[in-house]
């Protein structure tokens, strides 16, 4: 038995596909297809919100610089309201790099679910579901591998 995939909830071998406890022969498989599910809005609300967040200190950081050229004001006042105009856009920086990767990992995980199906003894039936792109480019692989490499009879 050869094994193409292995996780906790999904395992494809050149026998059957394993999803949460339920076996699925390859012989039993006579069509697999794959499909985008619905959209998490949630997850796209979570991006705006990683934008909104990296852009605020630095127009912060913008507004107190013009606030500051713009007042008439003394010198000494206008070097504190700019200094900490700048120091609030510096800050941004640190905080920017921990908002990229989240932003990031939010595109590598998808806003849609993805599913694969199979005709299982002439049924459509759901096998896997999942929002992580990257997982279920992999199942979806090993089991088209585990497929081609079955024999047919």
């Amino acid at each position: 038995m050869i094994t193409y995939y292995n996780d906790r909830a999904v395992q494809v071998t050149s026998q059957a596909i394993r999803v949460a406890g339920r076996s699925y022969p390859l012989a039993a498989l006579s069509r697999v297809w794959h499909r985008r599910g619905e959209r998490s809005w949630g997850t796209v609300a979570g991006r705006g919100a990683i934008g909104v967040a990296l852009i605020v200190p630095l127009v912060t950081a913008a507004l107190g610089i013009v606030l500051a050229l713009r007042l008439h004001t003394t010198t000494g006042t206008t070097i504190l309201i700019v200094g900490g105009s700048v120091l609030v856009g510096l800050a941004a920086a640190p905080l920017a790099d921990f908002l990229l990767g989240r932003l990031d990992l939010s595109y590598s995980k998808g806003a849609r679910a993805l599913e694969i199906w199979a005709d299982v003894g002439g049924r459509p039936t759901l096998l896997v579901r999942t929002a992580d792109a990257l997982v279920f480019g992999q199942i979806y692989r090993a089991l088209q591998r585990a497929l081609e490499a079955a024999p047919r009879y």
